[in-house]
């Protein structure tokens, strides 16, 4: 066997999955020299590692420092998702994405990012708390676009999986309020085998936050984080939308959350839709009587709203691409 087939062939680990031999290794071009780096103030803290704001050479970055394990079994699981970590990073490139400069191992596991300004989405939305993000601006948000210098940036990649060439994705992962239910079945699967799924996961956890940005508001307010998974898986339950949302804006979210995945909205449809809906916004239509944008269109549960009339409109196409899916999957 070649040094390439040996470098590149399927190795089985320990949990049973077989994984790329590639993916345990970092390349060395990706790795710098810890002695450039000077780490500074402590601006997080997680379950998996520290935030530090630092330098790197001239610049300043964000130093994320993993936890190295108590036990021989933890030190291996954490330098295996630091290594998936650091592999992923390094190859996806966006505007919206954190820059990634590099990473280290030794003497600690460290990688090294671009220093964000500013807050996580979250914190924003309390600091403006109790008031809403006007709707233009929290849907160029949802689009990644914002306005006034504002702009949204996906930080942390410790909890993401890349899609495999089965499209697939295994249920190991997640916070409880943003998870889609089908991530708490409770089929019983063989001993070491993993729930699989796939990005219509990440499409209903995108309508969670989409909802966010509309209500300015906790999902599942009032339920700990289980009392939450367990309305959503089992009781099919939804956070509630605003009385006042237009029925357009519903469908979109509630496509983004119904309980089947396969009815799920891909990305790229909802972004179609979301800037179709913005393009209705700019100038506001001032033809439009305040109670047909004021229609009720929201239910608590992972069911698609009728749109009544509105239907007939530029989201019928959706609503006939439903309709096709069910008698498909009938």
């Amino acid at each position: 066997m070649s040094c390439i087939e040996e470098e590149t062939r399927s190795v089985v680990v320990s949990n049973g999955l077989t994984t790329s031999a590639q993916e345990l290794t970092i390349n060395q071009n990706l790795l710098i020299d810890s002695k450039l780096l000077f780490i500074g103030s402590k601006i997080g803290e997680g379950a998996h590692g520290k935030v530090y704001e630092g330098r790197y050479g001239d610049r300043i970055v964000a130093i994320k420092v993993l936890h190295r394990g108590s036990t021989a079994e933890e030190r291996d699981a954490l330098e295996g998702r630091f290594t998936r970590e650091v592999n992923l990073m390094s190859r996806v490139k966006h505007e919206n994405l954190v820059k990634f400069f590099g990473a280290c191992k030794d003497p600690l596991m460290a990688m090294v990012t671009e220093l964000l300004p500013g807050m996580s989405l979250r914190k924003y939305l309390l600091s403006i708390h109790p008031k809403i993000l006007d709707l233009p601006v929290a849907l160029n948000f949802a689009l990644d676009i914002a306005p006034n210098q504002k702009n949204v940036k996906l930080a942390d990649f410790g909890l993401a999986r890349e899609e495999s060439v089965t499209e697939m994705m295994t249920a190991e992962t997640g916070t409880y309020r943003w998870m889609a239910s089908e991530l708490y079945s409770t089929v019983t699967l063989r001993q070491g085998e993993k729930k699989h799924y796939n990005n219509k996961v990440d499409v209903y956890s995108f309508g969670i936050v989409l909802w966010e940005l509309l209500t300015n508001r906790m999902p599942f307010e009032g339920m700990s984080n289980l009392q939450a998974a367990y309305a959503a898986a089992f009781k099919q339950e939804r956070p509630i939308l605003p009385k006042d949302i237009t029925p357009d804006l519903a469908f979109i979210i509630q496509s983004c959350w119904v309980e089947d995945p396969n009815m799920r909205s891909s990305f790229s449809q909802i972004v179609r839709m979301l800037n179709a809906f913005l393009s209705t916004l700019t100038p506001p239509p001032s033809s439009i009587p305040e109670s047909d944008t004021s229609e009720k269109a929201g239910t608590s549960n992972g069911t698609i709203t009728e749109l009544s009339v509105r239907a007939k409109g530029k989201f019928a196409f959706l609503h006939q691409l439903f309709a096709a899916k069910r008698t498909r999957n009938s």
